[in-house]
């Protein structure tokens, strides 16, 4: 899995979200939802401190990164977080790895 932030949603992650040291953003599969890779399945984000990485990249301080125990949910694909401007907020744009 890679996981690559775009500058766009860099920036809104910047501007949006108060982080504590040691904290980071963290994505996640959660139940219910879809996504271009799963069904029934949608990506969650959330303010956390990283227990057992399965992935993490930082940028500009920020940590963003996904746990192991969601291997089940990006195993055999790529990450890529964009900016929606038109929502303001996150896109998640899943391509096999």
């Amino acid at each position: 899995m890679e996981l690559t932030i775009t500058p766009e949603a860099l920036e809104w992650f910047k501007r949006e979200i108060d982080l504590e040291a040691g904290m980071g953003i963290k994505f996640f599969g959660k139940v219910y939802g879809s996504t271009q890779a799963h069904d029934g399945f949608s990506i969650g984000m959330s303010v956390d401190r990283p227990e057992n990485p399965l992935i993490e990249k930082e940028l500009e301080g920020i940590l963003f990164f996904a746990e192991k125990a969601d291997d089940w949910f990006f195993k055999g694909y790529n990450l890529t977080v964009d900016y929606d401007e038109g929502l303001d907020e996150p896109k998640y744009i899943f391509t096999e790895s």
